[in-house]
């Protein structure tokens, strides 16, 4: 049976991240807010019928707007990531894929402005967005990225490393770069693999067809094929696993948000769930 509450170890956890408000009348409990956020997303409901025991719809609707905004959940992720990486360490086996999710018909009509735009893609099937994502060797997600479904994986490839940012819990930089980055065909071009090695990353990306029939027509003059570790590729699954995860929120497998700051707030808070 899946859990809609926070546990009490995960509410020590975040109580201390999010805003306080000192001024005004006595607010709805944070916690009670942030449990009825989180049953909404796991279950894919609309604001109007999250159960009364979390709060006023409304109340939590502009909570959960207000905290996307400021940045609450986003800094909640990375002080989960800081924790682990100080107790435990993070395997840096940073795999990176995308998956296509399907845009509810509420999710259409929103302004296109702000920083992401709408990140919704038409296709054959209708709006869709894509989460363009990394996660280490365990299937935790360090850091994604959000299109409209119509976008090609690697013309993104780079914008989703440069999300990694790990923050140390004592002094020094935040981590931002994984030792080893293994991806499917469709991050097979020389731009990606020029990006990785002017930043000293080793990857396992296999060659399209296409690619090896031009390198072999070339002859002497297509130069040596990449190196290819296929042990390594093995271990890519763990990006598929990470967003059946994610997708266990209904919330999340099918978007029902209408701006883009809304649904990935949604994400970073599904995110969260897998550090902590």
């Amino acid at each position: 049976m899946r859990r809609h509450e926070l546990s009490d170890a995960e509410w020590e956890f975040v109580r201390p991240l999010l805003p306080l408000s000192l001024r005004g009348r006595k607010r709805v409990d944070a916690r009670r807010v942030l449990n009825g956020i989180v049953w909404k997303f796991r279950t894919g409901s609309a604001w109007r019928d999250v159960p009364d025991r979390y709060g006023p719809w409304a109340t939590l609707h502009t909570r959960f707007r207000r905290w996307a905004k400021d940045g609450t959940f986003a800094r909640m992720l990375q002080a989960a990531q800081a924790r682990v990486d100080a107790a435990v360490g993070i395997d840096w086996l940073v795999s990176v894929d995308s998956t296509v999710v399907r845009a509810h018909q509420h999710a259409a009509g929103a302004p296109k402005r702000g920083a992401l735009g709408p990140a919704l893609g038409r296709s054959r099937g209708g709006l869709t967005t894509k989460i363009h994502l990394a996660c280490d060797a365990l299937g935790r997600p360090p850091g994604f990225v959000l299109t409209g479904g119509n976008v090609n994986d690697c013309t993104r490839f780079a914008e989703v490393m440069e999300t990694i940012r790990v923050p140390r819990v004592g002094p020094g930089r935040p981590r931002t770069r994984p030792v080893h980055v293994p991806g499917d065909k469709g991050y097979s071009s020389r731009t990606i693999r020029t990006w990785l090695r002017h930043r000293g990353i080793a990857h396992t990306i296999p060659e399209r067809a296409d690619q090896v029939r031009n390198r072999a027509r070339r002859g002497s003059r297509g130069g040596r094929p990449p190196v290819f570790d296929r042990e390594i590729c093995k271990r890519r699954n763990v990006v598929e696993r990470c967003f059946n995860r994610l997708k266990q929120w209904r919330g999340i497998a099918t978007r029902y948000e209408k701006t883009a700051e809304s649904y990935q707030a949604a994400v970073t808070l599904a995110s969260l769930f897998m550090w902590v």
